[in-house]
């Protein structure tokens, strides 16, 4: 493997610029020492990893998996570790002192299946072997931060907890894996992607009942056979199970950061970079980001003990370059004047670790061209999933813990999340437990779908319109709560009736779904399937994205058609509770489609030639 990454083109000497003048200029304070947890603050020594040496650690991308990995890269106290067999695109960044890594043979020790590199079963994995027949050597244990720290959550325990790539979303959950004073949340019947470490005062999980005592909706597991009437008693029962004890639960105090403050930060687009940053917006539990001499649209929200996160003379202490505010430093590095995007070096590629550099808008993690696209990559366990590389500006808004809304982001200025690195979008939402994965051969060029920002703000408000009506234990009748929304995103839609749409042939429905936004190819499915209007008002969100395989995307459109279209005939009867059977057992999917909310996926000609083009680009960069 390549150690493709020099420290060269990220160590600038920019002895010229200094925190304690630029915080004198911009007349702000530095964010207190007190404020960052122990993961962010200054480590207590000099790292001792090299590159080359191998390791085990947690995938981020399936946090139940403990991988065979080696150290690509160093610096300052931070690792670049790369998942042995699999490309170098899935590369990934963590503090030296990560709670995440562990020395070679833990896995064993500790009772934990370690996941060999691609190509190697599990029956013949040898650690001793696979040093050997790669010339390497195990990091010493004496590199690793030891914890004894314990928790009172044991394997098996239930609990409710929020899904934080859903956070409107609060789930039936389960402890599948516990180490020191961190255990690691599973939802139910839901595949590891949505899997998160934390310990017992994380704000996103509740003790069971949790819920019930809030006035909440909670959202039974994938699968369950009467999700609206899901009780606890039965299902503790029906698993062998016990409920996490609430005293196990010690949520901690919001933070203390606040608007204005200074703070270095891992740039989110180009995670090699740390870059001096601000408190822009505060929350209990997180805090937007913004990277100084940056635009707005860079903006990310974040929890505040995330390990990405650092006092200001964090850079300085651990030895790893601080990115000033463009402009702001008279130094010019070796690769200024070589990418065209204001403010940028040249460091770092939109590809991910895979290229370590760029010379055009098509490589650029900041161009305009790349904000309007999201780069995805095959997972790379195979199967039909796909991954996000670098994400777009749009998501979820909200406090996660406490609100349930969903704030759609129409104009690329307007405030944004960031997708979390790792966000699936699955074409077949597994309704069984999702231990058996369909094989294919990995794909090494990545796929760029680009995103026309008028189609995803139209999906992103289809997925309010549609998905927060059905989280309530009433669909049918909350649904007019927005039908004036929905009126608004489908004006085609309003005003047909069922009774009309019933009598439709199999070419008046192609014709229908070819005139919704982004559904040409998808009208053609229809007509093969022989769908006629009948037909149509009774598939359900499940038939529309499982069985007939379309993108999530378009089922949104299609889906909140056939809700409208039942709905008129409700609001003109004045019977709300008059609802098609297949609508009520309905109800909880939208929970589970959610999981997988997908940006439209229509891909124009001139955006294929760019992909090409950047492909063109990263031959010259191998």
């Amino acid at each position: 493997m390549k150690n493709k990454a020099s420290s060269s083109q990220v160590s600038v000497k920019r002895r010229s610029w200094s925190w304690q003048q630029y915080l004198n200029e911009q007349k702000a304070e530095a964010a207190p020492t007190s404020l960052f947890t122990q993961s962010q603050l200054f480590p207590s020594r000099r790292t001792g990893f090299k590159v080359g040496m191998k390791l085990e650690g947690v995938d981020p991308l399936h946090p139940s998996m403990f991988c065979v990995l080696t150290v690509a890269e160093v610096i300052g106290c931070r690792l670049r570790l790369h998942i042995d067999g699999y490309s170098e695109c899935y590369d990934f960044w963590v503090n030296a002192d990560s709670a995440d890594i562990r020395p070679v043979g833990w896995c064993k020790e500790n009772n934990h299946k370690l996941h060999p590199p691609k190509g190697c079963s599990e029956t013949e994995f040898d650690w001793s072997l696979h040093l050997e027949s790669t010339g390497s050597h195990a990091a010493p244990p004496t590199l690793f931060t030891c914890r004894t720290a314990g928790c009172g959550f044991e394997v098996g325990m239930r609990l409710e907890a929020v899904d934080r790539k859903n956070p409107g979303l609060v789930c039936v959950a389960s402890v599948t894996d516990v180490i020191d004073d961190h255990f690691l949340v599973h939802f139910d019947n839901w595949d590891d992607t949505y899997d998160y470490w934390c310990d017992s005062s994380s704000p996103y999980i509740h003790p069971v009942g949790w819920c019930e005592e809030q006035g909440r909706p909670l959202t039974a597991p994938q699968g369950h056979p009467d999700p609206e009437n899901f009780l606890w008693a039965e299902y503790l029962q029906e698993t062998s199970s016990t409920a996490a004890p609430s005293s196990a639960f010690t949520l901690r105090a919001p933070h203390g950061f606040q608007v204005n403050q200074k703070l270095e930060a891992v740039d989110r687009r180009n995670p090699m970079l740390i870059r001096v940053a601000t408190v822009t917006d505060t929350e209990d539990y997180r805090v937007k980001i913004h990277y100084d001499g940056w635009s707005q649209q860079f903006d990310v929200w974040c929890d505040s003990d995330l390990s990405d996160l650092h006092p200001v003379g964090w850079c300085q202490r651990t030895g790893h370059p601080l990115e000033p505010p463009p402009g702001s430093s008279p130094v010019s590095s070796p690769s200024q004047g070589v990418c065209p995007t204001p403010g940028c070096r040249g460091v770092g590629h939109i590809k991910g670790a895979k290229y370590t550099g760029h010379h055009s808008a098509f490589g650029c993690p900041y161009s305009d061209i790349n904000m309007r696209k999201e780069v995805v990559l095959p997972d790379r366990l195979g199967g039909e999933r796909v991954i996000t590389l670098v994400p777009v500006t749009m998501y979820h808004r909200g406090n996660q813990s406490d609100s349930g809304s969903v704030e759609v982001k129409p104009e690329p200025g307007d405030e944004a999340l960031m997708l979390p690195l790792g966000k699936r979008r699955l074409t077949d939402r597994l309704s069984q437990p999702t231990k058996v994965l369909r094989v294919k051969k990995e794909e090494e060029e990545l796929q760029i779908r680009a995103i026309n920002p008028g189609e995803s703000s139209l999906q992103a408000a289809l997925h309010q319109s549609v998905f927060l009506s059905a989280m309530s234990p009433q669909p049918g009748r909350d649904l007019s709560l927005c039908w004036e929304q929905h009126r608004k995103l489908l004006p085609g839609v309003a005003g047909v009736r069922a009774e009309t749409v019933q009598h439709w042939s199999v070419q008046q429905v192609s014709d229908f779904i070819e005139s919704l936004p982004g559904c040409v190819e998808q009208a053609k499915q229809f007509r093969d399937e022989q769908i006629d209007g009948r037909a149509f008002l009774l598939l359900t969100q499940r038939d529309i994205v499982r069985i007939m395989s379309i993108k999530l995307g378009p089922a949104l459109k299609i889906y909140n058609s056939i809700l409208m279209f039942r709905h008129a005939k409700d609001r003109s009867q004045s019977q709300p509770q008059v609802r098609s059977q297949s609508h009520a057992q309905d109800r909880n999917q939208p929970h589970t489609q959610d999981r997988s909310q997908s940006p439209a996926e229509d891909r124009s000609q001139s955006e294929a030639e760019d992909g090409n083009q950047s492909n063109a680009e990263d031959d010259t960069n191998t």
